[in-house]
């Protein structure tokens, strides 16, 4: 009886309560709207629910795990990683034009997905070690770390998760001390370069044209963000029927399971990558005001306990996880409003997917656990 009382007390010592709170809410307003998408029979619901404990079971795991051990194992993590993605390379698996899955034979995976975390946990693991101190050199150093599966993501071709890991990686070399004046020359580049995209429009999306550093279904989305009407059936199709629904449901929503345009099967991938456009239909915009809260919630927990963290280590990836969040929420919506291209970035813990929800479930419990034994890693 005594060793089931301690073994309760390391489960409920395991998690950070508010994060916890924060969850919870997440994942029920996810199975909630995910009935509705899938309209209530199919199979879908069941599988998410499954997806959704065996996160909540990898984030415990987590959560227990000391970021001491952590920190052990990153270099081999992120390694390990690479090696996956060099595999995908040369043996992957190509389905629908991308070369994304490694068939190990017992599993198929998707090693991209493992490197939105080992990325992040890498760069926090380099500049803990430099213990505060370092120089531009070893920031080109973390800049190739980054580099090097940023490319070979890219490769796949899958630029969603390219981008994410890219992010998640500039946050941890943006929170271990880049100066901002090295931000301003990039930031001048993006507004010039979107402003001659937006102003010769007209010449560079012509049918043939290659971008060279596109592939041409790249292209085409960020066409059909220009100018959605130009393909209406087609290319445009997602966006301007995701676009209409949000618009349908006005201010308060038109109910639970009632959204026309999602059961009248307009809105394509409405499980997975546009299930915010089902939300937005039926709960309206005080329901997407609801539900950014719970974003800002949870990603304003995550600094929390990065600006609590005792460490650098520890800091640097809590801050990291915290703005992967960020992301995920920033494009996810932004793609399906129509203010960003659609790159298949899921909505965090509302969309339908396993390794999502997985990379998700083991980025909250490294949040766990930098909060949990921050007192014991400063010693």
């Amino acid at each position: 009886m005594k060793r089931l009382g301690q073994w309760l007390l390391r489960v409920v010592l395991a998690f950070d309560w508010p994060l916890l709170c924060i969850l919870v809410l997440m994942g029920v307003l996810g199975l909630v709207i995910m009935q509705s998408a899938v309209g209530g029979t199919d199979w879908r619901f069941a599988d998410q629910a499954r997806n959704f404990a065996l996160a909540f079971f990898a984030m415990w795991v987590v959560a227990l795990t000391p970021p001491k051990f952590l920190m052990r194992l990153t270099p081999l993590l992120y390694l390990f990683g690479v090696v996956l993605l060099l595999g995908v390379e040369f043996f992957g698996e190509t389905s629908k034009g991308a070369t994304r899955w490694l068939d190990l034979g017992i599993v198929r995976i998707q090693p991209s997905e493992m490197l939105k975390i080992t990325v992040p946990m890498m760069l926090a693991w380099y500049f803990h070690r430099k213990e505060g101190k370092f120089g531009f050199l070893d920031f080109i150093v973390a800049g190739i770390l980054l580099a090097i599966p940023f490319v070979l993501i890219v490769k796949q071709p899958d630029l969603g998760t390219a981008l994410l890991v890219l992010m998640s990686g500039f946050f941890v070399m943006y929170f271990a001390g880049l100066s901002f004046k090295l931000l301003v020359p990039a930031g001048i580049a993006l507004v010039v370069g979107l402003s001659a995209l937006i102003y010769f429009e007209h010449d560079i999306c012509q049918p043939g044209l290659d971008w060279v550093v596109l592939h041409e279904y790249q292209k085409n989305r960020v066409c059909t963000l220009l100018d959605p009407s130009s393909d209406p059936l087609g290319k445009g199709f997602h966006t301007i029927q995701s676009m209409i629904a949000i618009g349908s449901g006005g201010v308060y929503g038109k109910g639970y399971m009632e959204g026309t345009q999602t059961h009248l099967d307009f809105i394509p991938e409405r499980t997975t990558d546009f299930i915010f456009a089902v939300y937005a239909e039926e709960f309206g915009l005080y329901g997407g005001i609801l539900m950014l809260v719970l974003y800002f919630l949870l990603i304003g927990r995550g600094l929390f306990i990065s600006a609590w963290a005792t460490t650098q280590y520890g800091r640097l990836l809590a801050g990291a996880m915290a703005m992967m969040f960020f992301v995920y929420v920033f494009v996810n919506i932004g793609m399906v409003t129509g203010i960003l291209p659609v790159v298949g970035v899921p909505l965090p813990f509302m969309s339908y997917g396993g390794t999502a929800l997985l990379t998700l479930g083991v980025a909250s419990g490294l949040l766990m656990s930098i909060s949990r034994h921050r007192a014991q890693l400063a010693r």
